[in-house]
């Protein structure tokens, strides 16, 4: 046997062995399913339990960076990278009617300077770079890793951290390097070893903090409306 088909079975032990009994066998699937679903709806309930705080502050540092006119840059690899290009594209196109259209740019789109940069001097630097050559004091950078170790994050937090932007780190497992690094203003952890479920919590957190920054820039732009027909009144 294959280290691989040693892994698969380790994975899905029910459909190795002796030949199965089909209806024995759609029911082990459902069975499947079942855990899969329960453990996904009970690690966000553990996540937003713990982080519903961290959440309003979150969002809160993200509605400052558009209030202010500045932007949101976004990075992660692997998985992570399409983490970071749903966060950019929910802001830059919202979905929901009446919402503005916030800049956000993710950091893993720009394939030719992804490759330049990885090939002249390491994959470690492909995002603190943009982040040189983009990046102003006052804007977001939020990062995204299952494990928390992407070296690659930390230096674009670094270089962020000395420009005066914001950072926020989304992390699986124990947090990693990104929580321990002393770079981020804020790391949201998702504290299980299964990747898809680290991605599970992320992809729902970050559609929630879509939603609350919108909130929060309504109600800014609300006031300050009222604020502006106070003065035209005086």
């Amino acid at each position: 046997m294959t280290d691989t088909s040693k892994k698969l079975q380790a994975l899905y032990p029910f459909l190795h062995g002796k030949e199965k009994e089909p209806a024995a066998q759609r029911e082990a699937l459902l069975e499947s399913i079942r855990q899969k679903v329960a453990q996904s709806v009970a690690e966000k309930q553990s996540f937003f339990a713990d982080n519903s705080e961290a959440l309003i502050e979150v969002s809160t540092a993200i509605a400052k960076v558009y209030r202010e006119k500045h932007r949101m840059f976004s990075m992660g690899n692997g998985g992570s990278s399409c983490d970071a290009a749903h966060f950019a594209v929910e802001f830059q196109h919202p979905v929901t009617a009446g919402r503005p259209a916030l800049p956000c740019t993710s950091l893993t789109m720009d394939t030719a300077m992804i490759s330049a940069v990885a090939n002249d001097v390491g994959v470690d630097h492909i995002f603190s770079r943009q982040i040189e050559a983009l990046g102003q004091e006052g804007d977001g950078l939020i990062g995204f890793s299952t494990s928390g170790n992407s070296k690659n994050l930390i230096d674009a937090f670094r270089t962020a951290k000395k420009f005066g932007i914001t950072t926020i780190g989304m992390a699986g497992g124990d947090g990693g390097a990104m929580l321990s690094c002393g770079q981020l203003d804020f790391c949201l952890v998702a504290k299980t070893d299964s990747i898809h479920r680290v991605q599970e919590v992320h992809v729902t957190t970050y559609h929630i903090i879509w939603d609350l920054v919108h909130t929060l820039l309504a109600d800014h732009r609300g006031l300050t409306a009222a604020e502006d027909d106070h003065e035209i009144r005086r």
